[in-house]
This record gives structure tokens, C-alpha cells and sequence, in this order.
């Protein structure tokens, strides 16, 4: 009699692995390494979590109507073609189990989200990165990799764990090269950080075409990541096809109701942008004028380039000791980089000082 074995492709997977939480020894940590929202919760968002306590024993709304009605009025999208999952990566999972499957082909770019490749080798999918170009997604290279194996194109947007973005236009121009039966995948996780004229979010492509969806999520700007919220705008054929797939009660009563009132706290929405504002241009400028490489971003989160591995893992040692928590990316190729969140006024200013004094020893 054989053994029990899994699907073709899961053993292939490597585990995902998230930034540390904290070190051994220190009491006082910045955290550093998840990029989650400088300021956290918003004020309001506590409240309605805690006022929610007392109808724990009830069931969620399985359709999620409050919260789709509340992002359709702050978003100006039509609630019917919004679904809600536990984070934006359960909505990645559905959308991969929905439309690729054993002989497909799920396309990203190099030094994108981990997620994608794991998604697709656990439907026995052929994740493909296309070459990146300095750091950032290359249409080129991306169009020039699709073959009639092609099912998904996935498109992080801004891109994790780099900062880089792609122009709309250039979101465009990579949809306009894909064929009819292949869904491109536009996740903007960090779209709320992103303040460029030449950005979009992904919705006018929605709007206009029948195989793009945009992704997002609550655990960025939003503060959100303990609760697990995100969501899909997308055409009405998809989302009817996600809501025969997921689970009736997919999103937690908690997480809605607190999602809800985030959504309502614009204050907290804006301090939370402009923090990222003044210290993510501050902290970069002030790497660089250390020696090191920060790659351009657009996001809450720098990476940054320190030459080689050795190094990088000693600047990661040294901002430990310093009880500053970074990421080491070596699982997405950047053996040489570490991502860095751009926290609070004091948290940035103890990465710059941290640093500084490791450049100074010679390290």
C-alpha cells in the first residue's frame, strides 16, 4: 500500500516565514520588520473592536454587506464587486485556486511577493518570475515571459518587498499585451501611501476590462494586520465565481465592524500618511549619506542595499542589539538588503542612529 501524499507541488514550497516579533532579552523593541502601520489602530477602530466583545457568540455577516457598502462610499466602487477575505491573501489564494490549476503557468516579477509562487505550486501551478529591472517590475520582460500556459499575472503594486511602482500607464500597456484568458492581478497593498500623478490604484482598469482585479488590505495604513482583513474590487463574473469559493463566514464579525470604523477615521488615515510623508525621504536621505543603497519607495518600508550578505546580516545583528527589529529578504533573492519600516519620529531616528554607529565601527 503507497503512503499518503500530498498534491504535486506543495512539498515544493517553502514555507513563509514573517518578520520577527522580538528579541530575546530586550523588553523595549521597535518592530520594524512587517511593515504594519506606524501609528496603529485607529482610535475609533479600538473602540468599535471593544464594543464588539459582547457578540462574540454571534455568527458574522457572511456577505459582509456593512463593510462593502463602507468601502463602496469611501472608495467610490460599487459595493456588488467588492469581496471581503481574511487579508488581502486569502483573496489571492481564492483568486489562484479559482483560475490556475496542474500545467498552468502564474507569472510575477522577480522580487515579488512570496505569496505568489506559494499559491501556485499548492494548485500544482508553474510559478514564472520575469526578470526585475532596478528593482521594480519590467513590462518588457514580463509580457515577453507569458506563453499559452499563462493563467494569472500577478502585480504588486507598489511592489513588497522593494517600493518600486509601475505607472499606470505602464499597468496598461502590460494588460493590453496579455490575452482575454489570462487574469492580471493588480495588488496594492500600499496604494494609500502612494501619492505619484502618474499611479493608479488599479480601478479604472477594473472598470474597463473583464480580467483585472485589485487587490487591497486593512493591515497597512489602516493598522489592522491582527484582525486579517482585505478585499477584491473586480468584474461581476469574478466575483461572483469568489463568492461560490470562499467560506460562508470568511471574515470575522471583529475585523468588520473595526474595518468599518477605520475606514471612518480619515484624521488618523491622514497622520498616518503624513508620518509615512516626512520620514520615509528623511530616513532614505539620511542612508545614503551614510554609504548606503536605499532603493527608491513608495511604500511604508525601505530596502536597503548593504553590498553584500555578511554585511547585511551583521547590520541586522547590530539593529538587534539595538532593539530594532528589521528584515532580512534573502527568500526573495536580496541575500545583500534588509527591509526596513519606516515607523514612528523615534523609531526612524534610532535606525538612522543604530546604523550610523555600525558604519562608524567599520562594520
Amino acid at each position: 500500500m503507497s503512503a499518503l501524499t500530498p498534491r504535486p507541488g506543495i512539498m515544493k514550497i517553502a514555507p513563509y516565514v514573517p518578520g520577527k516579533d522580538s528579541i530575546e532579552g530586550k523588553e523595549t523593541i521597535a518592530k520594524l520588520s512587517s511593515n504594519e502601520g506606524a501609528l496603529g489602530p485607529s482610535p475609533k477602530a479600538m473602540a468599535a473592536y471593544a464594543k464588539a466583545a459582547s457578540e462574540l457568540h454571534r455568527y458574522p455577516d457572511g456577505d459582509t454587506a456593512k463593510l462593502r457598502a463602507a468601502l463602496g462610499r469611501h472608495y467610490g466602487l460599487d459595493p456588488a464587486r467588492i469581496v471581503c477575505g481574511a487579508g488581502s491573501d486569502e483573496i489571492l489564494n481564492l483568486l489562484v485556486r479559482a483560475y490556475c490549476g496542474p500545467g498552468d503557468e502564474l507569472l510575477y516579477s522577480q522580487y515579488g511577493f512570496l505569496m505568489y509562487a506559494i499559491n501556485a505550486l499548492g494548485v500544482g501551478a508553474t510559478p514564472v518570475a520575469a526578470p526585475a529591472r532596478d528593482y521594480g517590475s519590467d513590462i518588457d520582460a514580463m509580457l515577453a515571459a507569458v506563453t499559452d500556459k499563462t493563467r494569472i499575472v500577478c502585480l504588486a503594486n507598489p511592489n513588497n518587498p522593494t517600493g518600486t511602482y509601475v505607472t499606470k500607464d505602464d499597468v496598461r500597456r502590460l494588460h493590453a499585451g496579455l490575452p482575454k484568458n489570462v487574469l492580471l492581478i493588480i495588488d496594492a497593498a500600499y496604494a494609500e501611501y502612494v501619492s505619484r500623478n502618474d499611479y493608479d490604484s488599479g480601478v479604472e482598469l477594473v472598470d474597463q476590462a473583464e480580467n483585472v482585479v485589485m487587490t487591497r488590505t486593512f493591515s497597512k495604513i489602516y493598522g489592522l494586520g491582527g484582525l486579517r482583513l482585505g478585499w477584491m474590487y473586480g468584474p461581476a463574473g469574478i466575483v461572483d465565481v469568489m463568492s461560490r469559493l470562499r467560506q460562508p463566514f470568511n471574515v470575522n464579525s471583529a475585523a468588520q465592524i473595526a474595518g468599518i470604523a477605520a475606514l471612518d477615521d480619515i484624521a488618523h488615515t491622514d497622520a498616518s500618511r503624513t508620518n509615512n510623508d516626512i520620514w520615509l525621504p528623511w530616513l532614505s536621505a539620511e542612508l545614503t549619506k551614510l554609504g548606503l543603497e536605499p532603493v527608491p519607495s513608495v511604500g511604508n518600508f525601505l530596502l536597503v542595499g548593504f553590498g553584500s550578505k555578511e554585511r547585511a546580516v551583521a547590520a541586522n545583528d547590530w539593529m538587534m542589539n539595538d532593539g530594532l527589529i528589521p528584515r532580512l529578504v534573502a527568500g526573495y533573492g536580496l541575500p545583500a538588503h534588509l527591509r526596513i519600516t519606516v515607523g514612528t519620529e523615534p523609531e526612524v531616528k534610532a535606525v538612522q542612529a543604530s546604523l550610523a554607529r555600525f558604519v562608524a565601527a567599520g562594520k
